[in-house]
């Protein structure tokens, strides 16, 4: 194989490595273009069904009533995902606001939680009040709302047993991760979702009580040809610079489902009376339209470098997940260093790699909402864009980097062949 990645520093061994592990994962990325082209002319059907025009780019202030394009593509959103409506807004800033807004949306004191995929991720563990570091008097728990959990099986697969047993008179939402978070446990999968549900609403139809399944979708949107409210989750919530903002959109969030509960969450994010009502777009309805429309082809591109990273690593003996022949749930891929030295190094590698402060070496420092210091790397236009290629880590055992995003699948392949040199 000719070396044309040498001029960046990358050797004849490495260059002939990353050959044999094309060839290999062929396979993997022909599957990922077959589900990108499936959802790609689903997302246009969508704009053509809905009919969307170039008055919907345009712009409101102030309150932002009467915003036809937003109510257009809040449409086409509902549309994408399976709900009968959706709330996406530019107001809501990250994934764990959008979830939280759910949770505190439509739970009440005395109303029981349950987490049916174990321990959520840091942040989301403080609004819920389990976390070490919770002492927000406003905490779900703290307000009234009791919490439980199952943990997942050391196969990663859902207990469903043991979510059923968990089930009882107080059960008012089944919480579903989708997503790994900070956690050696695999993305959950279409299939996944659908045994939980099904569970859930078997027992709920057996003791006349609609309990409601709520599912953090971060990550995972466009993965897989279906998302959680098409397979008969309740409703969903995601961030709009993972993936669904293709890396376009500037902030954003988005919430879709049974249209009585993603009122209650807009009533919560806005006020009781306003809801979906307010909201001015400032011009930013091009942004997620274009998004939107970018998004499958995007997670795509991000995808091929995850397969690509699984199986240099895997090469070389590291501890990667998934691997690099397994399906996927969610654009995160793990390596597993067993080193914080490493670890960091490996995050100042694909910093170097980025568009942007490729010249900045990331260090460890205090995050707000984690429990560890983290090291992360994210040279993006968007700031904390995941739908970009970043990475980031706790420091603590057994030092895992979590590798996610990625608008071009050569910036990941670069950057991996780098750190493996």
């Amino acid at each position: 194989m000719s070396n044309k990645y040498s001029q960046y520093g990358i050797s004849d061994e490495v260059a002939a490595l990353a050959g044999e592990a094309m060839k290999d994962i062929e396979a993997q990325f022909k599957e990922i273009e077959e589900i990108r082209e499936y959802n790609q002319l689903r997302v246009l059907e969508a704009f053509r069904k809905h009919a969307f025009a170039e008055r919907h780019l345009g712009s409101t202030t102030g309150y932002g009533y009467d915003d036809d394009g937003r109510e257009r593509i809040e449409e086409i959103f509902a549309d994408l995902f399976g709900g009968e409506a959706a709330y996406v807004r530019m107001q809501i800033s990250s994934g764990t606001q959008a979830i939280s807004a759910i949770l505190y949306g439509i739970l009440r004191p005395g109303d029981e939680l349950l987490a049916a995929t174990g321990r959520p991720y840091d942040t989301l563990a403080q609004t819920i009040g389990v976390s070490e570091e919770s002492d927000y008097d406003a905490s779900l728990i703290k307000m009234g709302t009791t919490y439980d959990e199952v943990n997942l099986l050391p196969d990663g697969t859902p207990d469903i047993p043991g979510i059923v047993a968990k089930l009882n008179e107080k059960t008012k939402v089944v919480f579903i991760q989708k997503s790994r978070g900070y956690s050696t446990r695999r993305a959950l999968m279409a299939d996944d979702l659908t045994a939980i549900i099904a569970a859930v609403r078997k027992w709920s139809s057996e003791h006349k009580q609609r309990i409601i399944i709520a599912v953090d979708n971060c990550y995972g949107e466009f993965v897989e040809r279906q998302e959680p409210c098409a397979l008969g989750a309740d409703i969903c919530g995601g961030s709009l610079i993972k993936n669904p903002g293709a890396g376009i959109c500037m902030t954003g969030g988005y919430v879709v489902g049974r249209k009585d509960l993603v009122e209650k969450v807009a009533q919560r994010i806005t006020a009781p009376g306003l809801g979906s009502h307010v909201g001015p777009t400032l011009g930013f309805n091009r942004f997620i339209a274009q998004g939107i429309f970018r998004a499958p082809a995007t997670v795509a591109e991000a995808l091929k470098g995850a397969v690509f990273a699984s199986k240099m690593f895997e090469m070389k003996g590291l501890k990667s997940s998934p691997a690099s022949n397994e399906k996927r749930g969610d654009i995160v891929q793990t390596i597993e260093f067993n080193d914080p030295d490493k670890l960091v190094k490996f995050c100042q590698m694909i910093q170097a790699c980025s568009p942007v402060d490729s010249f900045v070496a990331p260090e460890p420092y205090a995050m707000p909402g984690y429990s560890d210091q983290v090291v992360m790397a994210a040279g993006t236009f968007v700031q904390g864009a995941t739908s970009e290629l970043s990475c980031d880590g706790p420091i603590r055992a057994p030092y895992i980097a979590y590798m996610q995003g990625g608008l071009v699948y050569e910036q990941a392949k670069l950057a991996v062949m780098l750190s493996m040199d």
